[in-house]
């Protein structure tokens, strides 16, 4: 599941593979930018910002992309065999003298004037892995808003850019509350660890293949995709229920004894079974 980890990966791959590099090809799979071609112009860098990326490009030009829930980036050499999906899944290919980089399943693709990028990004809250995080600013954004949900305001980049489900969960465990809990009802020492402690977490992820916050070797997650199996610290089930603003609801996982505060209201669905487990 794509978060501020998985696009960091995703951009150095790419800027490895087309900084300062022609495209000799641009095949663009969406009706929109079908005509569009961009071979012969050097790409100058890509970069991420929360969750999007940005391949600038010669001429003013930027490629915005967002992976979503299951979008990717794939790099491929001449001859190499195309890995990342079915054909009908890739939404744009970029070919250099010896590199292929292949966009599956985004579902957001556009290009922009590189000086009209924050129609795409001006939105976002402090980055937790770029060059504008600010914790001061992120923790003010959180707390303007006291009687909403701490998971949903965590998902919301407006506040702070980069978190997704994944980390969502793993936060408001280790701060020992549900992701339910107002934001104005967490206890200010707390409230006051929180950004730090989630650029910490995004920070020592972005570089692994695999996601960890346990600090061991297995299991790499304390409460994300562990439905229904023992609390790592006191052994009582994980539980799940879907949390959002009813048009988009997550699978949301915690220790109902570890975590302090409100649990989903009755009649809310809970899910139990395997296929709510992660893939990441």
């Amino acid at each position: 599941m794509p978060e501020g980890d998985t696009v960091w990966q995703a951009t150095r791959r790419l800027h490895a593979a087309l900084a300062g590099k022609v495209l000799t090809r641009s095949d663009f799979r969406v009706p929109r930018y079908a005509t569009v071609d961009l071979s012969g112009r050097t790409v100058l860098n890509v970069i991420p910002r929360g969750k999007h990326l940005l391949t600038r490009i010669e001429g003013g030009v930027t490629l915005h992309t967002h992976l979503l829930m299951d979008g990717a980036w794939k790099v491929y050499g001449n001859g190499e065999h195309w890995k990342g999906g079915p054909a009908h899944q890739i939404r744009i290919v970029l070919d250099t003298a010896d590199r292929t980089a292949v966009g599956y399943r985004l579902q957001v693709l556009e290009l922009l004037r590189t000086g009209e990028e924050s129609r795409a990004v001006g939105h976002l809250g402090p980055d937790l892995l770029g060059r504008d995080w600010d914790p001061d600013l992120a923790l003010a954004n959180l707390q303007a808003d006291p009687a909403r949900a701490l998971g949903e305001a965590l998902l919301d980049q407006r506040n702070l850019a980069g978190i997704g489900n994944v980390y969502k969960s793993e936060l408001c465990f280790l701060l020992g509350v549900t992701p339910w809990l107002p934001v104005g009802a967490l206890p200010a020492d707390r409230a006051a660890k929180l950004p730090g402690l989630a650029q910490k977490v995004l920070e020592a992820n972005r570089d692994r293949p695999v996601r960890n916050t346990t600090g061991l070797r297995r299991p790499d997650l304390f409460v994300y995709g562990r439905a229904a199996r023992p609390c790592l610290r006191c052994h009582t089930p994980v539980r799940v229920a879907d949390q959002g603003d009813g048009t988009q609801e997550r699978p949301t996982y915690w220790c109902p004894t570890c975590q302090a505060g409100p649990a989903p209201a009755a009649g809310s669905p809970q899910r139990w079974r395997d296929r709510y487990r992660s893939t990441t």
